[in-house]
């Protein structure tokens, strides 16, 4: 299958708001599971790339992890909603790299559309908790985000296992770096471009592929 001529197929990973190749140069093929032809090359990064984009997350970290709740909850419905104008087209590129029949690559672009949709109503309910308390004492639970997550994500649905897992991190004022499966990278790469669309502050979202 031909990729569709969309600017939502990326050939570079994405670090700190920035589309950028491996230090090495090197890239690895992404092939149609129809034929083995390459569908398009994209970066094969290692560890040290990994790191900068580790380090670019937990520099957007300091500032997204101040953002208010309310704040979190607008990008997050932003991003939803530029992912469902944009359904067709990540479908596409799903049924491109997966080999999933256009019909379930709809199915699963809709599924993990949801996980944003959901996520953009719950960040706003990141609510803290007084208990009841013995004498003299007031025990209080606060919800607070933790730094960096690392998401590592399966071939088979590489855009609903990577939003349900973004979102909610994202929800809770975390950044992410995802290394998505080597035969399926297109998706995420798709994903952190309609990030970008939505104004996600750099940093927030970040891309790695490799072998």
């Amino acid at each position: 299958m031909k990729l569709a001529n969309s600017p939502l197929v990326r050939s570079k990973c994405f670090v700190n708001g920035e589309w950028v190749e491996a230090l090495s140069g090197k890239t690895f093929p992404v092939l149609d599971p129809a034929n083995c032809e390459p569908l398009i090359s994209v970066p094969d990064m290692v560890t040290v790339d990994c790191e900068i984009a580790i380090a670019a997350a937990d520099n957007a970290f300091k500032t997204w992890s101040s953002t208010t709740a309310k704040d979190r909850s607008f990008l997050l419905r932003k991003w939803y909603n530029i992912l469902d104008e944009h359904s067709k087209d990540l479908a596409s590129i799903i049924t491109a790299e997966t080999g999933k029949p256009l019909n379930e690559a709809l199915g699963e672009v809709a599924y993990g559309n949801s996980f944003v949709d959901w996520f953009s109503e719950e960040a706003r309910r990141v609510n803290g908790e007084v208990v009841p308390s013995p004498a003299n004492k007031q025990l209080v639970f606060i919800k607070q985000p933790i730094g960096v997550v690392s998401l590592i994500t399966p071939w088979n649905f590489p855009h609903a296992m990577i939003t349900r897992k973004a979102a909610a991190a994202i929800a809770a004022g975390c950044t992410c770096v995802i290394k998505p499966a080597e035969d399926t990278p297109l998706t995420a790469l798709a994903l952190a471009h309609t990030t970008q669309l939505a104004g996600f502050p750099k940093g927030v979202f970040n891309v790695v592929t490799c072998t």
